[in-house]
């Protein structure tokens, strides 16, 4: 059986990376194609293969405006010549889901967002409304929701990483979904009980829905140790005039991680996400989540027994929620209860289990 995985843009190692490498382990001689690729920024199961761009990879800046091509994306993906495959899987946050298969190829499409910037997020990532700027993005906006909502045919099955995920799917593509919830550990791995220091943690990109610009307001009020890890787009103005108690730590190596998530006293997680690897994470190192309670979270964090939620992104909920989970004795085994949804073992085996199906 030959098969064809397609990911929007190989750039970096961030959770949907996370996912084709499972991909890849479930499918190893898979052929990988993709918009554009960035030779280095990936780790070896996914550079250690045939990796075919379209036109896209050749266009100027793409190390750090790739983004900025979006009009172009879904030409790009459609010029891709997938002839001669039995099996396309399709790993998309973006446009890779629109890919054109063979009348007789099996498309299983792993979604892990309809595009959140053209559809219920669109306002959250371009807030004006006025001017020739304004104008422009709508018409960009308008025509690739047209494009997302028609090329969701061309998928023949539609899998997720959550409810959250799936009722975005039913809307506007009008199709039916199965979760498979994300990769987020091997299988074998066991949750200990680790001494703990008086500091809160904080991993992720820097985007506008991340709401981290919440986090920093929250804990320049309450005064309390935050360790803020990652970067991107947004660092600029966000790690200007940090207050004393938080600490900005970018690029750290993974080993540096793991040891930050297993001293924290809690883990913070403000934005609504689709459904969020880094909480789960938190949770195999015994570090409770402190989560707004909307999206993918309700599904990867059970309240009370793993950290609580607040109900609204404000400062005041987010240091309710805070002081709430300090008052908490929270229980190794409940830890280890959460995370067993989510290994990549499970994750692997769902994923044969509908191409084995329907092929």
């Amino acid at each position: 059986m030959k098969v064809a995985i397609i990911h929007d843009w190989l750039t970096g190692m961030r959770g949907g990376e996370v996912v084709l490498d499972s991909m890849l382990k479930a499918y190893p001689e898979a052929d990988l194609f993709s918009l554009f690729y960035l030779k280095g920024k990936l780790n070896a199961r996914i550079e250690n293969r045939k990796i075919t761009t379209a036109f896209t990879n050749n266009l100027p800046f793409k190390e750090k405006y790739y983004r900025y091509y979006l009009p172009l994306f879904p030409t790009a993906i459609e010029s891709l010549d997938l002839k001669g495959y039995d099996v396309v899987i399709s790993s998309s946050h973006c446009v890779a889901k629109g890919v054109i298969p063979h009348p007789d190829t099996f498309h299983l499409s792993y979604v892990h967002s309809p595009m959140r910037y053209v559809w219920d997020m669109y306002y959250d990532y371009f807030p004006n409304r006025k001017g020739f700027k304004f104008f422009l993005l709508q018409s960009i906006a308008n025509y690739l929701r047209t494009w997302d909502a028609a090329s969701a045919n061309r998928v023949d099955y539609f899998t997720c990483n959550s409810h959250f995920v799936g009722r975005r799917i039913q809307k506007y593509y009008r199709r039916d979904y199965k979760i498979i919830y994300p990769p987020c550990l091997p299988q074998d791995f066991r949750v200990h009980d680790n001494s703990k220091d008086d500091y809160y943690l904080m991993v992720s990109a820097f985007a506008p829905y991340k709401k981290i610009d919440l986090a920093i307001e929250a804990f320049r009020e309450n005064g309390k140790p935050l360790i803020l890890v990652g970067g991107g787009q947004e660092e600029g103005k966000l790690v200007k005039n940090l207050p004393k108690n938080i600490l900005w730590k970018k690029g750290l190596p993974r080993t540096e991680v793991i040891e930050l998530y297993k001293k924290a006293r809690g883990f913070i997680f403000p934005g609504m996400e689709d459904f969020g690897i880094t909480p789960v994470e938190s949770q195999a190192y015994a570090t409770p989540v402190i989560a707004y309670g909307k999206g993918g979270a309700l599904e990867s964090v059970k309240e009370g027994k793993t950290g609580v939620f607040f109900e609204e992104q404000t400062v005041k909920s987010l240091n309710d929620a805070i002081k709430r989970s300090e008052k908490i004795q929270f229980k190794r085994w409940d830890f280890q209860n959460s995370i067993n949804r989510f290994t990549e073992e499970k994750f692997v085996s769902e994923i044969r289990k509908v191409v084995d199906r329907h092929k």
